[in-house]
């Protein structure tokens, strides 16, 4: 049986997902001279925009819905934000590409006159300011930067999240910088910082994009091509310390990889909030290995000398 010449890309469907897709299936006219059609699939994270993060059960809340669509025979491939995806791979899949990779860095959002960062305060927010946030590892570094703000939920799409900024629900937010650059979003009225690791590390799998199909399906075999094998080396190092933590989108874990002579350095910081979310304390390592499960070994060893929360003995 010959290959469908149009392939069947499931996705969410907000603004940032849709324009992963898209840009997924621009790689592959590019590079294949395959089309493609856009499926979209609703998620449970999706769903339930009135809960925090950390106090979801589970895993894989923006890809699961994704999964079941591939194993079903109702597309042929998926576009996931890599880091919404589990690091355990479900029977019958199989990550076919990770892509070019965006900025990993974090964005610190404040309506105008409200950010002064400075080398001692690198948030430079108001004493006491409401940070907008639904990610544990955000708060924990926050805090652990600038004791004493108030931390508070929030939900929704990168547009909506803006939205909320300038009504003024927040004095400050933190977004992944890689999805306002690739919507393309205003931030005309609104001061605004990137973040450099030195500061604030990313979640695992930050700024890249997963292909995911089923193994072995001739139909999707040639996506390959779009795989970068550079970006997989880092990415692969970050989520197998996650994976030998044990941990999902609740861990308050940030690492970032990156190759140089002589291998593969990867940064991580492992934080604990307490249920107030008003203190926080972290745990910084990090180390220079030749393979990425030696530089994910590593970081794990590391962050279970120093006694970082979490970490088994």
């Amino acid at each position: 049986m010959s290959a469908p010449t149009t392939l069947r890309v499931g996705t969410r469907g907000s603004e940032l997902a849709l324009w992963q897709a898209h840009h997924v299936a621009a790689l592959v006219r590019e590079r294949l001279s395959r089309s493609c059609e856009i499926v979209v699939v609703k998620t449970l994270g999706d769903r339930i925009q009135d809960v925090a993060f950390h106090k979801m059960e589970g895993k894989g809340f923006f890809t699961k819905e994704l999964q079941d669509a591939l194993l079903d025979g109702q597309v042929d491939l998926v576009v996931h934000s890599l880091k919404d995806l589990p690091t355990e791979e479900p029977e019958g899949l199989a990550l076919v590409a990770i892509p070019e990779r965006g900025t990993t860095a974090e964005l610190l959002l404040t309506r105008a006159g409200a950010l002064n960062p400075t080398a001692a305060a690198p948030l430079g927010l108001p004493a006491g300011a409401v940070l907008g946030t639904s990610s544990l590892r955000r708060a924990a570094q926050a805090l652990a930067l600038q004791p004493g703000l108030k931390l508070e939920a929030l939900r929704g799409n990168v547009p909506t999240r803006l939205r909320k900024l300038r009504e003024g629900l927040y004095d400050a937010i933190l977004l992944a910088a890689a999805g306002v650059d690739r919507l393309g979003l205003d931030l005309e009225g609104l001061d605004h910082v990137r973040l450099p690791p030195e500061v604030m590390l990313p979640a695992p799998g930050q700024g890249a994009l997963a292909v995911e199909a089923r193994a072995g399906d001739p139909a999707t075999a040639e996506l390959a091509a779009l795989h970068d094998p550079d970006v997989a080396a880092c990415v692969t190092a970050e989520r197998g310390l996650l994976a030998l933590l044990g941990g999902g989108c609740h861990l308050p874990l940030g690492c970032l990889a990156g190759l140089e002579e002589g291998g593969l350095r990867l940064q991580a910081v492992l934080g604990t909030v307490d249920e107030a979310l008003s203190r926080a304390e972290v745990a910084r390592v990090g180390g220079v290995a030749p393979t990425a499960a030696i530089a994910a070994r590593l970081c794990f060893d590391a962050l279970r000398e120093v006694g970082a929360a979490g970490v088994g003995t």
